[in-house]
């Protein structure tokens, strides 16, 4: 982790891109092209867009909202859109929603073909625009890159990889954004390393004062991360 002042983190979140690669499985190299810019057949490549987080060391960090972006950024490329396609998109989208990262807001949505985002109609019909060329569709929903996404006023506020009830949450005003088990607030890798360090989960949790579940549910998750690495 950077030496930076932790003031300046507060509800940014800060990742490494292996960290962010960890999470979002998606590889590390990607990350740092796509944010970093790049030369391929002597072409040069533009970043996605500019990263929160700057600590000037002349390396690639993410916030949370980075972070959440290229989760969608991905899910499009998945979806057979290319990166200069996404930037355009970006470029376009910010003259709409407002947003440095429109890709992640609640309003920003896609079918796989073209890129499209949601807006309210005088008649309260949402509808979607497409960016490139620029006409109305009817609203068809592909929320799979959002999924587990808490949003305040259209804005990422809080990430649940697994799933709510799993009780494990990224959250930028916690913990710096790293996973943490929701009820303790405690980083999950913190209350892996306790349980394989005690070799017991009752007793790394009586150490912890957790209960058992939050220790077993960090173990599974950090489990998941390394299985699929």
């Amino acid at each position: 982790m950077p030496d930076v002042k932790a003031d300046k983190l507060l509800g940014i979140g800060l990742y490494t891109p292996a960290e962010a690669s960890r999470l979002l499985r998606i590889p590390g190299g990607k990350i740092v092209r796509w944010l970093s810019g790049h030369h391929i057949g002597g072409r040069h490549y533009e970043p996605l867009w500019t990263p929160q987080v700057d600590i000037g060391d002349g390396r690639t960090y993410l916030g949370f909202r980075d972070l959440i972006e290229l989760r969608t950024a991905h899910a499009f490329m998945e979806a057979g859109i290319s990166a200069v396609m996404i930037r355009r998109a970006i470029v376009e989208a910010r003259r709409y929603v407002n947003d440095e990262r429109p890709l992640s807001t609640s309003t920003f949505k896609t079918d796989g073909r073209s890129i499209f985002f949601e807006i309210a109609t005088d008649d309260g019909d949402p509808k979607l625009i497409d960016l490139f060329k620029r006409q109305f569709v009817f609203k068809r929903i592909i929320e799979a890159s959002l999924r587990g996404v808490d949003f305040e006023n259209s804005v990422p506020a809080r990430w649940w990889p697994v799933s709510r009830d799993k009780g494990i949450v990224i959250d930028p005003e916690r913990s710096f954004g790293q996973p943490i088990e929701s009820h303790t607030g405690v980083p999950t890798s913190v209350l892996a390393a306790a349980a394989k360090a005690e070799g017991d989960v009752d007793r790394a949790a009586m150490l912890w004062h957790v209960s058992p579940t939050a220790i077993r549910r960090a173990v599974e998750f950090e489990d998941s991360l390394k299985a699929a690495a």
